[in-house]
């Protein structure tokens, strides 16, 4: 099994794991699109994606763009590590962020000061609850790119 099928890539570091539900998320981080489900009869969005629309029971999916625009609903800084593979970059920052035009739509990821930058590179002193971010995209390895969150000034 290679190690993309597993979900960790060869220096031990996460990588998405697409579902039939969730693969058109990652196909549109690919091309840089930040995407979030919707219902094609209520119009009601969710995340993580899923088959159903928890509001009216449909099952028409629709894909809508969104502004990739939010704020830090909350933080955290592991350090030590949980996982081996995150140790040369530890203490690192994740934020969950609230996105601006999706109320309710929370996503995890990496503050960062550019889109590849290391998983280190924004001062911790830097975050705070409500703090404007941006999605940006890197490709971590061949093949699977990730949204990621730039601080913005408020």
């Amino acid at each position: 099994m290679s190690p993309m099928m597993r979900g960790t890539t060869d220096n031990g570091l996460l990588l998405p794991v697409p579902d039939a539900d969730g693969e058109a998320f990652w196909t549109y981080a690919a091309r840089g699109e930040l995407r979030i489900q919707s219902c094609a009869d209520c119009g009601g969005l969710r995340f993580p994606p899923r088959p159903c629309c928890p509001r009216c029971q449909s099952f028409a999916t629709e894909w809508r763009l969104v502004s990739g625009r939010g704020h830090i609903w909350s933080y955290v800084r592991p350090h030590p590590p949980l996982l081996p593979g995150y140790a040369e970059q530890a203490p690192y920052n994740v934020v969950l962020v609230e996105l601006a035009d999706a109320p309710g739509i929370r996503l995890v990821g990496n503050p960062v000061s550019a889109p590849h930058a290391a998983l280190d590179s924004v001062d911790p002193a830097l975050l705070r609850v409500g703090a404007p971010v941006r999605a940006v995209f890197a490709e971590i390895a061949p093949g699977v790119t990730v949204p990621r969150w730039l601080l913005e000034r408020p």
